[in-house]
C-alpha cells in the first residue's frame, strides 16, 4: 500500500495544469487587488475605522499608519503579478502569503470564506514547483526549468479543493437548509433578475437548488476524481459557479474554484486543448508549434512512472508525512463545532474556517448599556457611534464580536470618561433564517467580566425559536 502511494505521488507528470493554475491564481489576485483600489475599499475598511475586530490571539495585528495600507495592497498586486508570470516565484509566493494573511487578520468583520481559501492556497503555492515551466524563472535559469514535476504537487491542490467541496455539501445537510432556508429568502429577493428571476419564487425551483447543491458537492466532488464522469461534473460545476456569480455576486470565489477544478483533469490537459485548437493552424502555416508537439521532452506530456520497488527515501517520507499532517488538520478543524453545545449557526462557535458557506441569514439589532457602578449612572450606546456601518451590521449577529465591542466600550469609558470600573451589558435580538427575533445575549451579564477564549460561551442564550411554518416567499 505504501509502495502504491509512493508510485502515485512521486511519478513524474506534465506541469502544464499546475502552471495554468499558477497563472490563473496570480491574475485573479491582481484583479482582486485592483478592485480594492477601484472601489475605495482600502480606506473604507482599514484606514477610516478607529476600531477593528481582531481574531483571537491576534490582537497585536493593526493597520499600517498613514498611506501604508495603499502601499501594502500595491505590493500585493505586484507579488500576484510575479506569481502569474513566474518571476521570483518562491519569494513572491511567500511574501504574498504573509501579506495577504496580514490583511485578513486586520478585521474579523471582513471575514470571507474565499479569503481563507486564498490563504490556504497561497501557503501551498510556496512549496509547489509551479514555476518549472512557462515562467520567467524557467527562462532565466536552466536549473529551474523542467519538463516534469512530481505528481504530489498536483494532488496537493486536488485534495485541498476536494475537502472544501465535500464540506460545502455536508454542512448543508441540516434542518434549516432541508426546509429550503435561507435559500428561499435569498432567491426571492432576486426575483427581479431578467429571465430567471420570476422562477425564484417557485418552491420547486428553490427545492431543486437546495437539494441539488448538496448532491453536487457530496456526490459530484468525488466523481471529479473519476475520468468517465469528470467532464460532465465539471460542466455542472461551471454552470453552478456562473449562476452564483450572477445571483449572489460573491467576488472572486467562483473563478478561483473553477480554475482549481480544472486541476482534476489530466496534468497535461492544457496541452491537449492547445493541440486540438492549434493543430489546424499549424498545418495551414506549415510549421509545428511548440504546444502541438507530441514528443516527450521539453514540451511533451510526460507521465513517467517510478518503480514501486525499493525503499521510500527520506525526502519522499517527509513529503508524505507533511501532506498527511496538513490534510488531517484540513479534515479535522472544520469539525470543531461539534465540541460546543447549541446551534453553530446561532452561537458561531466553530463557524469560521469550516467551509460553512452561504448557510445562514442573520439579521439583528444591538445596543449596549454602559454603567458606572459607583454612581449608578447609565448610558445607552448605539454601535454606529464607534463602528462603520459594515462593522456594526456584522457585529450585531456575532457573539464573539459583541464581546470584543463591549471590551472596547470599557476601554473608551475608562480612559475618556475616567470611570475605573465600567460595566457593559448588551441588548441583542437576532433573527436566524427567517425566524422571529430572539434574544441572543444574556442582558444581565456584565460582558467586561468575560474574557475572550475558545471555550463555550455560557452568556449566549440558546436558540429556541423554530422556523415558521409559513414562509414569506412561499406566500408569494
Amino acid at each position: 500500500m505504501l509502495a502504491r502511494l509512493r508510485t502515485s505521488l512521486f511519478r513524474e507528470v506534465d506541469p502544464a495544469s499546475l502552471v495554468f493554475f499558477r497563472i490563473a491564481f496570480g491574475v485573479i489576485m491582481v484583479i482582486e487587488v485592483w478592485r480594492y483600489f477601484s472601489h475605495n475599499w482600502i480606506p473604507r475598511y482599514y484606514i477610516v475605522p478607529d476600531f477593528h475586530f481582531t481574531y483571537y490571539g491576534f490582537d497585536w495585528v493593526s493597520p499600517w499608519p498613514g498611506d501604508g495600507m495603499y502601499w501594502h495592497f500595491a505590493a500585493l498586486g505586484v507579488l500576484a503579478a510575479c506569481i502569474a508570470v513566474g518571476a521570483f516565484y518562491r519569494i513572491a509566493s511567500i511574501l504574498f502569503f504573509l501579506g495577504f494573511s496580514y490583511v485578513f487578520l486586520l478585521d474579523e468583520a471582513q471575514y470571507l470564506n474565499h479569503f481563507y481559501l486564498v490563504i490556504l492556497v497561497s501557503f501551498l503555492m510556496c512549496f509547489l514547483p509551479a514555476h518549472r515551466a512557462f515562467s520567467v524563472d524557467a527562462w532565466w535559469s536552466s536549473r529551474i526549468k523542467s519538463a516534469t514535476i512530481p505528481a504530489w504537487a498536483v494532488w496537493t491542490l486536488v485534495v485541498q479543493f476536494e475537502i472544501m467541496y465535500l464540506y460545502a455539501g455536508f454542512v448543508k445537510i441540516n434542518p434549516d437548509w432541508l426546509q429550503l432556508e435561507p435559500l428561499g429568502m435569498w432567491l426571492n429577493r432576486r426575483s427581479d433578475l431578467a429571465l430567471i428571476g420570476p422562477y425564484f419564487s417557485e418552491p420547486w425551483v428553490i427545492a431543486v437548488g437546495a437539494y441539488g447543491v448538496i448532491l453536487l458537492h457530496v456526490v459530484g466532488a468525488p466523481l471529479l476524481l473519476w475520468r468517465r464522469t469528470r467532464l460532465f461534473v465539471f460542466v455542472v460545476y461551471a454552470s453552478f459557479h456562473t449562476m452564483n456569480h450572477i445571483v449572489f455576486q460573491i467576488g472572486i470565489f467562483p473563478w478561483l474554484t473553477l480554475a482549481a477544478t480544472l486541476m482534476f483533469f489530466d496534468p497535461d490537459w492544457p496541452r491537449q486543448v492547445a493541440r486540438r485548437l492549434l493543430r489546424p493552424l499549424s498545418r495551414l502555416a506549415g510549421v509545428t508549434l511548440p504546444l502541438v508537439r507530441e514528443a516527450r521532452g521539453q514540451y511533451g506530456a510526460a507521465a513517467a512512472a517510478i518503480s514501486p520497488a525499493g525503499a521510500v527515501s527520506w525526502s519522499q517520507a517527509t513529503v508524505m508525512l507533511l501532506m498527511a499532517a496538513w490534510f488531517a488538520v484540513q479534515i479535522g478543524f472544520p469539525l470543531r463545532h461539534y465540541a460546543y453545545p447549541g446551534d453553530v449557526a446561532w452561537n458561531e462557535d466553530g463557524h469560521r474556517f469550516a467551509w460553512r458557506m452561504k448557510l445562514r441569514d442573520k439579521k439583528g439589532r444591538a445596543d449596549f448599556v454602559v454603567r458606572d457602578p459607583r454612581s449608578g449612572e447609565e448610558w445607552k450606546v448605539r454601535p454606529g457611534k464607534y463602528l462603520t456601518r459594515r462593522q456594526a451590521r456584522k457585529m450585531r449577529t456575532r457573539p464573539d464580536m459583541i464581546l470584543q465591542f463591549a471590551h472596547h466600550l470599557e476601554r473608551v469609558y475608562r480612559e475618556e470618561e475616567g470611570i475605573p470600573d465600567v460595566e457593559v451589558r448588551a441588548n441583542v435580538w437576532v433573527s436566524l433564517n427567517g425566524r422571529p427575533r430572539a434574544r441572543m445575549v444574556d442582558p444581565d451579564r456584565d460582558l467586561t467580566q468575560i474574557d475572550r477564549s475558545m471555550r463555550h460561551a455560557d452568556w449566549i442564550l440558546p436558540l429556541q425559536e423554530p422556523l415558521p411554518a409559513e414562509r414569506r416567499w412561499a406566500r408569494n
